[in-house]
């Protein structure tokens, strides 16, 4: 009798130790007190609950006026005693709709986990009504994350560490730079930290990366692709057709074509091909079909660039950008100077790019930010311009010697790997 009275207040404890760790409660007051709505999600099998919120944001934070969009949130929870990864996706955030998604640094210090989606990208995205480019800016985008931790702070009370990939890594920078108190730690993974919208680092770095052999067999095989091009656009022209694309905005079908070439040794460097994939003088649908394999039918087609259009917007803005050297090619592209993405810029938009956000942030970076840590691939383009760190603070950087965009954490080399998940337990316990 004593041991089954034992056991039943065992279970009783628990139950009411499950039910006091909810947070729908203080989800429920917070969103009648900052105006957000919200609903509960499949919990899956990693969290103990999920939540998506639609937050209301103003499209000018720092200006507010009655013109707003709702921004998506999701909340995995664990325990209101356990530290929160905030992930600021650059993009989408549609792979957060996965019960089980989790962030490598989530399960690295057994963490809540915040997603949130960026401002532009649908459904995050301004009413047409309202809609306006000029509110798509890196300061507004870090008011976002601002007001959100704002909001969750009074549910999660232990450290925030902020993360993000590539763009997702810049808007976890400039989440850093603009509110530095509003997460501990910060760790950008595959981040460029860019000055122009024509990065001359890129063209050095192209040059040297790999191996002799290797970039010879990429120059060849794109100067064979524009040397005889016209052997070749109509097989172009026919993938194009099969996937609906049109080039208008690069200039047309022929520069459309040519871009795609030029692509070609960013995009293989970038996502870590094998020279032993390059052909040699193959027939030419099978020329292009490598091609397209490795730069993409969409990268600057028509709907390419509509569908990634506020990536395009804030690049020529703010972000900056690489551009193509024609040095090699001159006398078989269309292309009088190196040719830069200004072409897609929105309709009726002039887009002016100032570089000074990214200068005050480097400065930052380099002499003032504390506890972050930079994730680097070797031979990832994105890696030339990466952000460059000092011995003034104790942030630090790590490049994984053969690493591509995909480096993450947990593919690195077994030290630095060790090195780098040691310190960001340290800084959060």
């Amino acid at each position: 009798m004593r041991k089954t009275y034992i056991i039943f207040i065992v279970l009783f404890a628990l139950a009411f130790t499950s039910k006091a760790q909810s947070i729908l409660p203080q989800l429920e007051k917070l969103s009648k007190e900052f105006n957000f709505t919200f609903k509960v999600l499949d919990k899956g099998n990693v969290f103990n609950e999920r939540y998506l919120l639609l937050v209301k944001q103003d499209l000018s934070p720092n200006n507010p006026t009655n013109k707003t969009f709702n921004q998506r949130v999701f909340i995995s929870h664990k325990s209101v005693n356990r530290p929160v990864v905030f992930v600021t996706e650059g993009y989408w955030a549609n792979y957060a709709e996965s019960a089980n998604y989790t962030n490598e640094i989530t399960d690295i210090i057994n963490g809540n986990q915040i997603v949130v989606e960026h401002r532009y990208f649908p459904p995050s995205v301004p009413d047409s009504s309202i809609f306006d480019w000029k509110y798509l800016t890196i300061e507004n985008a870090a008011a976002d994350h601002h007001k959100i931790v704002e909001i969750l702070k009074h549910i999660y009370k232990k450290k925030w560490l902020n993360t993000g990939i590539s763009k997702g890594g810049q808007t976890a920078i400039y989440h850093k730079y603009f509110y530095p108190n509003d997460v501990f730690v910060s760790v950008p993974i595959v981040a460029p930290l860019n000055f122009s919208i024509e990065e001359k680092r890129i063209y050095k770095f192209l040059k040297s990366v790999g191996t002799k052999e290797c970039r010879e067999n990429i120059l060849e095989f794109q100067s064979e692709l524009l040397e005889n091009k016209q052997k070749y656009i109509p097989f172009f022209k026919e993938y194009a057709n099969k996937k609906q694309q049109t080039y208008n905005k690069a200039g047309g079908l022929e520069k459309g074509y040519e871009l795609t070439v030029l692509e070609y040794s960013f995009a293989f460097w970038q996502w870590g091909n094998s020279c032993k994939t390059i052909p040699n003088k193959a027939k030419p649908k099978e020329m292009v079909k490598e091609l397209l394999r490795v730069s993409g039918i969409n990268w600057i087609s028509d709907q390419g660039i509509e569908n990634n259009q506020p990536f395009f917007h804030q690049a020529m803005h703010e972000f900056g950008m690489y551009g193509y050297d024609i040095t090699p090619f001159k006398k078989w592209v269309s292309f009088s100077k190196n040719p830069t993405f200004d072409f897609t810029a929105p309709k009726n938009v002039n887009i002016v790019y100032n570089p000074d956000t990214h200068r005050k942030i480097d400065y930052f970076l380099r002499h003032k930010a504390k506890n972050m840590i930079f994730i680097v691939g070797g031979i990832d383009p994105w890696g030339a311009t990466s952000v460059d760190v000092t011995y003034e603070t104790n942030s630090f950087k790590i490049t994984k010697h053969n690493g591509s965009h995909t480096t993450r954490i947990l593919n690195l080399p077994n030290p630095d790997k060790e090195f780098v998940i040691s310190t960001i337990k340290k800084w959060m316990e």
